[in-house]
């Protein structure tokens, strides 16, 4: 029988190390789940040309908003290299569609800027735009369909998994 004076856990020193664990491992858990629910922090190269006047120009887009109904839908599985197609579909406030100068489909890899790439959308029906993209690496992606009428530009983000069981 062990004698209870003994014991390991009545040494502080033991019980400041399994607290450092708990906390360590606690706080990692704490970072991986802001980094996978969180923005992913893209940076754009004219970061401070874009940034000027950000509430003034933020406030005439507001004004500018048509208020478009827009929907990115893509397969619910995605392999790595392998050609999807990529709908969008916009609409006014009243469900009608609307057809827009340009739509483009971005792709952003968080990890791997060099990995990023963009599609110009082909109108096939009325508010209905497709592109075939292919993703080349196993992971998550943060894409944008971008909806150009005029001067102003209308996003619609979705983040996907590629390679993997995804339910965003």
């Amino acid at each position: 029988m062990t004698d209870k004076k003994n014991s390991a856990w009545r040494s502080p020193w033991v019980i400041a190390w399994v607290a450092m664990v708990v906390i360590f491992f606690t706080m990692n858990l704490i970072m991986i789940y802001m980094a996978t629910d969180n923005s992913p922090g893209l940076v754009v190269d004219d970061f401070y040309e874009r940034g000027q006047d950000y509430e003034k120009n933020m406030l005439k887009r507001q004004a500018r908003d048509p208020g478009w109904k827009m929907r990115v839908e893509l397969p619910r599985k995605i392999e790595v290299d392998q050609t999807v197609v990529c709908r969008f579909r916009v609409s006014d406030k009243a469900g009608q569609p609307v057809q827009p100068d340009g739509v483009t489909f971005y792709a952003y890899r968080p990890s791997d800027k060099d990995a990023d790439f963009s599609v110009p959308m082909k109108l096939v029906a009325p508010g209905l735009y497709e592109a075939e993209v292919r993703f080349p690496l196993l992971g998550a992606w943060d894409t944008l369909v971008s909806a150009r009428k005029g001067e102003d530009e209308f996003n619609t983000p979705k983040r996907i998994g590629v390679g993997m069981d995804w339910v965003p």
